[in-house]
This record gives structure tokens, sequence and C-alpha cells, in this order.
């Protein structure tokens, strides 16, 4: 009886022991196992307790989730300038910009007097199919009229974007029409090619204009590479001017293309991230092509690997100016409710060891936030001198010295164009009048710009069309005042800007590139190196490391921590 009794009573026992062992292993945890995890549980709490007296005490009513999202990106702004938090409702589009394809209308359109004006018409896509064409103007959207302040690029962009299959009823307004026309659209797949331009420069130099690192980025990449080798393809420049970045696994992709095995392309460590190093394999088809990366301020992230890889492997020879400096890998986090953070977690290193991100400061940092305004007023556009080397120097395979505190600085450097710049013309251009006067013109003659067959031949009847005088008129009425001498100055950079902006109107971003490419230095000297046969880096003389050595201060070793280190960082399709 006494065993039975037993028996019954061991499963309580158990659980009785069970529970014990639970409150003296949360007891230990909570007291022995680190202050960290307490600070942050207490940290955590704080938090909630605050939105909770809020929400019970506060004088006025509070809706907790609109606070909640305020205090988010504030939060994160305390870590670093890469680190942010996208609501739910901004989650699609934030995404959309680096995918290969997004559901819409397939119009390219801009915002002119508070209408939507409808700038290109992507062929074959919904909007063409349903008979919207370029020059209309948008003025409403499923029967609701859309004109006024309400128009903005993002509610735009909400109300004509939208899942594939569903329809949306646009009123549109041709030019000088006096009756609104109405068409169904059905929403479509919507590509998006991050190559904007692929051309021959001359008989034997191919040209690729990468504007973002999309994750179609490689295969456009091969295709363009195949239309050029159907050209005589001997030299390559691959563009990153104006590149702000974007998947990392298409910069390595790339840089694979034209690296011999076992090269390192980057590495990436933070604090819970360890070392994680991407090797060439040795299959790219590409791997003895002369080959030259432009870069100026704006390339950035994705673009920085690319032309770090490049650089410090003496593949090929980098051209402009000193790329932006953004480092930091982000990853990204989604929350219950859709929305999301993209969270810092580790630094990208070049194959030599430099870092590529700049100093900043934990917080609202304004020195990194007007970086580049800084480096215009310093002149670091205009002088290869006034570039500030920060950081430790460090050395490519063959020996040549690169240098570290942030950014790319390139073998070659081409200072910007500062030829013909006059009051005025920063006026006009900082206006957005000669966008505007652009589109106005091209609304009123597009159909005899659309009747030329190429860049070429409209550029050379729009130069005929004292076009500058008619901006200048046109300028005068709307607030720029009429400065004779001035525009006399600056009729050249006047007329490149006009021209280039209704060439961009009719035609598209590969002619608009061309014709922007006719006159630039960078390019001019691009094909001089490619005709010196120097697009191969040489190992430095002993001469040349010795003026290294000696010209170059290094105050500070910048291959580690960046926090709290102080530092001296349109159009829409839909």
């Amino acid at each position: 009886m006494y065993r039975n009794k037993t028996n019954r009573l061991m499963p309580l026992f158990m659980a009785i022991c069970v529970v014990v062992g639970i409150l003296i292993g949360t007891f230990y945890a909570n007291h022995f196992s680190g202050n960290r995890l307490n600070i942050i549980n207490t940290s955590g709490n704080k938090l909630n307790n605050l939105l909770h007296i809020i929400d019970d005490q506060y004088v006025d009513t509070v809706d907790i989730n609109e606070l909640v999202e305020k205090a988010m990106p504030q939060i994160l702004s305390e870590l670093d300038p890469h680190s942010v938090y996208i609501g739910a409702k901004d989650v699609q589009s934030a995404n959309d910009d680096l995918s290969s394809s997004f559901s819409g209308v397939g119009i390219e359109f801009t915002i002119r007097r508070d209408t939507i004006h409808v700038q290109n018409v992507i062929n074959n896509g919904p909007a063409e199919r349903a008979g919207v064409i370029a020059g209309d103007k948008i003025v409403s959207i499923d029967g609701k009229p859309f004109v006024g302040k309400i128009v903005t690029t993002t509610e735009s962009m909400r109300r004509l974007k939208g899942p594939k299959d569903t329809k949306v009823k646009l009123g549109l307004l041709g030019y000088k029409a006096k009756k609104v026309r109405y068409v169904t659209v059905t929403r479509g797949d919507i590509p998006q090619k991050s190559i904007s331009a692929t051309y021959m420069l001359n008989d034997n130099t191919g040209y690729i204009k990468i504007k973002k690192f999309a994750e179609n980025t490689y295969p456009e990449l091969l295709i363009s590479l195949a239309q050029l080798s159907q050209n005589d393809l001997q030299n390559l420049v691959i563009d990153l001017r104006g590149n702000l970045g974007g998947f990392m696994a298409s910069a390595v992709q790339i840089a694979n293309e034209f690296l011999p095995k076992n090269r390192l392309i980057v590495y990436m460590e933070g604090r819970h991230s360890p070392r994680q190093d991407f090797h060439s394999d040795g299959k790219g088809s590409y791997q003895h092509i002369p080959l030259v990366i432009l870069i100026d301020e704006v390339s950035a992230s994705a673009s920085e690997i690319l032309a770090g890889a490049i650089q410090d492997n003496d593949r090929g020879t980098i051209i402009g100016r000193r790329s932006f400096g953004k480092g930091l890998v982000q990853k990204p986090l989604a929350f219950k409710d859709g929305s999301m953070i993209r969270l810092t977690t580790a630094r990208y290193y070049s194959p030599s060891g430099r870092c590529i991100q700049k100093p900043y400061t934990s917080g609202s940092d304004k020195d990194y936030e007007e970086d580049l305004l800084n480096r215009y007023q310093h002149g670091e556009y205009f002088s290869q001198d006034s570039i500030k080397h920060t950081g430790k120097t460090y050395h490519t395979n063959n020996g040549r010295a690169v240098y570290g505190g942030g950014g790319i600085t390139p073998d070659i450097f081409v200072p910007e164009d500062t030829l013909g710049i006059t009051s005025y013309y920063k006026e006009a251009a900082m206006s957005g009048l000669i966008l505007q006067f652009a589109f106005e013109y091209t609304d009123e003659n597009r159909s005899k710009l659309s009747s030329f067959k190429d860049m070429k031949e409209m550029v050379t009847y729009l130069k005929k069309q004292n076009i500058v005088e008619q901006f200048a008129s046109y300028a005068d009425k709307n607030g720029i005042r009429r400065r004779n001498l001035m525009i006399k100055k600056s009729h050249t950079l006047l007329e490149r800007y006009v021209v280039s902006r209704i060439v961009y109107n009719i035609l598209n971003e590969d002619e608009w590139t061309q014709y922007l490419n006719q006159d630039d230095p960078t390019i001019e000297k691009t094909i001089e190196i490619f005709r010196l046969g120097q697009a191969f880096p040489k190992k430095p003389s002993a001469n040349d490391k010795a003026k290294t050595t000696a010209s170059i201060p290094v105050p500070f070793d910048y291959h580690g921590p960046m926090v709290n280190t102080k530092s001296t960082c349109k159009v829409r399709m839909s």
C-alpha cells in the first residue's frame, strides 16, 4: 500500500522539482548572468512603462501607435547614419527600388503645377496598351479628381501602383485638349533596368552605365557585354557615377566576371558577424580586357565594393573623384505589422583592408549629413590636392598606395568642370526652371521632335532653334532676371542642360547618356588611358614609394571602430 501511495505521488514530486528548478535558474540568471541583460530588460520595461503612463495619464488623447512610429526612426538614428525604420506603408516601395520589376501602370511621370504629367510611356506596357501617351496630364484617378496640393510623388505612386491584374481608371487631358478622356489600365509587371546605357564610345571601346545594383544587374551586364562583343570590343568602361549602390551580391558577381581565380573581392565583419570573405572563382569571361571604372562623390556602397575590388587587385584603373564612403552593412528585419528596420550589422572592407565607411558620430551628425557640401566648399571637387586622406595607408597587390578614411580615391583624378558657371546658371539649374522649360518645350513640339530618327539628328535641329534665348525669355517671365553677359558666358552649359532634358523627354536614358558623354572630360580622359595602353596599373617604382611615404600623413589607423569618431557623408516610375 505504501509503495502504491508513493507511486501516485511521484508525478507531483517531479512537477514541484521542475518548478523549483525554474525559479532557482531564473534567480541566478537575473542576478549573476551579467549586468547587460538586466540593463536591456530594465530599459525595455522603462520604455513600455512610459508608453503606458502616457496612455493612462496624459492630458490629451494620444495615438500610441503613431507615437511609436515617430520614435523608431529617432532611436535608430542614435546608432549610425544608415540604420533606418521603414513604415509598413513604405516597405513595398522601398523593396521595389531594387527589384527586377514591380506592378504598376507603366509610365514615367513628373509633377508640374500640382498635376501629373506623363513624361514617357513604357513600350508595350499596360498604360500604352490602354491608350496613354506621353504628354498626357492625369487629372483624375478612379473617378476622383487628382489635382492640387494632394498631388505629391508619394501619393501619386500609391494610387498608380497596385497588385498585378487590378484595374485603375485614369482621367487624361491631352496637350491643348479641352475635354477629358478616360481609359482603364490593367496593372501589370513593369521591368526595371539597372543598366541605363550600353554603346560603343569609339571603334573598340565599349561603355556600360550602371545606375544601381539591383537583383537583375548581373544578368543585364552579361547581355550588355554580349552586345558590345559583337562590335569589336577591346576596351571596357563601366560608369558608376551617381550610383548610390544596392545589393552587394550584384557587385560581387560583376567583380568576379573580371578577376582571376582566388582574388579577394570584399569582406565584411561586425561584432556579431564573423568575418566573411568573398573570392573570385576564375570563371569570368572578361578577365583580361583593359578596364576602367568611373566614380564620383555620389558613388556609394556596392559601387565602392566593385571599384575597391578592381583597384586593390590592380585589375583596372579608377577615374573620377573620391566616392561617397558608405561601407555599413544593413540587415532587413521585419515586424508583424509589415514594417521593417534595416539595421547595421557589419562593415565592408576592400581587399587591401580599407574600411569603405567614412567617419561618423553616433546620433545626429551634421558634419556627416553635409559632407558632400563640405567637400565642395573645401575644393575637393576641383583639386586633387584638396582630398583629405585622414586614414591609414594600405597597398594594392602591386604595392600601390591606397588610403583609408572612407570612400575610394581614384587612381586618376578628373575635376568637376567649372568653365562657364555663373550665378545665373546656378540659379537656373537650382530653381528647376530648366526642367520646367524643357518639359513645356517638349510638349509644344512633341510631334516635330518625335519625327527624328536618332539623338544626333534631334540635337542638330535643337541647336538651330536658339534654345538658350528661348529659355532666357521663359526664365525672365518666371522669376529669373535676364543677365545677358552671364547668359553669354554660360551659353554652352545652358544649351547642354536644356537640350539634354529635351532629349531625355523624347528618347530614352541610353540616348540621353550618349549626348552627355560627347564632351565629358572624364570620358575623354578614359579614352586617352586606353589609347596609351595604361588601363592595367603598374607596380610603383622605388621613387614613387618614397614620395608616397613622405607625402601622406597617417594620424591614426582607421581600420578599427568608427562609432564616436568625429570627422571635419525627380522623375518617378509607376
